[in-house]
């Protein structure tokens, strides 16, 4: 597979010198919003949102390779993040269409991929509710959804990414009945969306397992619903699948689990392609800000969420470059 230059320049400014993308995310909206507002015990306003997530930008960057920001409230914290860093930004709204089944997505109404490469976005990112055991005809709708951002990025030369996060009507998808359902709707989605007609560049996918199930985890819960050998068989699976290069997305999980979870994939000779680590390095600063303001907040970033970075990045050690799979050599690719 060869990339078109606008595609490789944008995945070169989001990645490191040799092809690993150690991406933070700060693209929450609602739900940041709800848990700022549950910690302050009050209105969460633009000018919270917008600093928040600056702060954020401005501490972790130094330590990534590049930031997932959203266009309503993360332009100015664009504008400060490490010059090492690439940018990617949202093209979706926050949440998804609760007015029938199939948890649908739509996109931002002033926004397109040109207008986001124009404000400086080196990729497009995209959020996808996705089950391959949902109807004929949700699905249909979703597929077709995504062959059109894939067009869209395309046309105007920008890497796409495409993050898919699974789920299950009425069951709780942090317990151990959806866990055991878990693989084959990570798995499948990752072999539905490496299709070429998506136009996908990069794979934003989950862990192929829930952590706190596995047997003999760190994290485990109490119940087990994988042995560790089914475990690394799904790891496996999912990645043997994928044809195009994936990074995995920690899901709000917290930084002991998901570094687990990569160590977990190294081991079991996993080719990831890096993450794109959003909750996992800053949530729990959410009542620092929420109760005590913005330098609280700034200290607790510069120590805890910067340790929380740099578990992730030593995580990393055992990801592989996507040069080989898009046949850029090293020396093109530096930046």
């Amino acid at each position: 597979m060869k990339l078109t230059p606008g595609k490789l320049e944008g995945l070169k400014r989001v990645s490191t010198e040799r092809g690993i993308i150690a991406a933070a995310a700060m693209d929450q909206r609602g739900s940041l919003q709800k848990s700022l507002a549950k910690e302050k015990g009050g209105e969460i306003t633009d000018r919270d949102m917008e600093e928040f997530k600056s702060l954020v930008t401005e501490v972790l960057t130094p330590h990534a390779s590049a930031i997932l920001l959203d266009p309503e409230w993360g332009l100015p914290a664009a504008k400060r993040r490490a010059k090492n860093a690439g940018l990617l930004l949202a093209y979706e709204k926050t949440g998804y269409d609760k007015t029938g089944p199939g948890r649908l997505p739509d996109l931002l109404d002033n926004w397109s991929a040109k207008r986001l490469k124009e404000v400086g976005a080196d990729a497009v990112k995209i959020l996808l509710y996705y089950t391959p055991f949902d109807s004929k005809e949700v699905n249909d709708i979703k597929h077709a959804w995504v062959e059109r951002l894939g067009d869209e990025c395309r046309a105007n030369d920008i890497p796409f990414f495409l993050e898919f996060v699974g789920y299950e009507e009425g069951v709780d998808e942090k317990g151990p009945e959806y866990a055991k359902k878990k693989p084959q709707i990570v798995i499948e989605s990752m072999r539905e969306f490496s299709k070429d007609r998506y136009g996908v560049d990069v794979l934003k996918v989950e862990v192929p397992v829930n952590m706190k199930y596995v047997e003999g985890s760190k994290v485990h819960a109490g119940t087990t619903a994988y042995s560790r050998q089914d475990a690394a068989k799904y790891f496996k699976e999912a990645a043997q699948v994928a044809t195009k290069p994936f990074i995995y997305l920690s899901a709000g999980v917290s930084n002991a689990e998901f570094t687990e979870a990569l160590y977990f994939a190294t081991e079991n000779g996993v080719k990831f392609n890096g993450v794109l680590c959003g909750r996992a390095t800053w949530k729990e600063g959410i009542p620092v800000y929420a109760k005590q303001g913005a330098d609280a907040f700034r200290k607790w970033l510069e120590n805890e969420g910067v340790k929380n970075i740099n578990a992730v990045n030593a995580a990393l050690k055992g990801a592989t470059s996507w040069h080989e799979m898009y046949g850029v050599h090293d020396a093109v690719a530096a930046r």
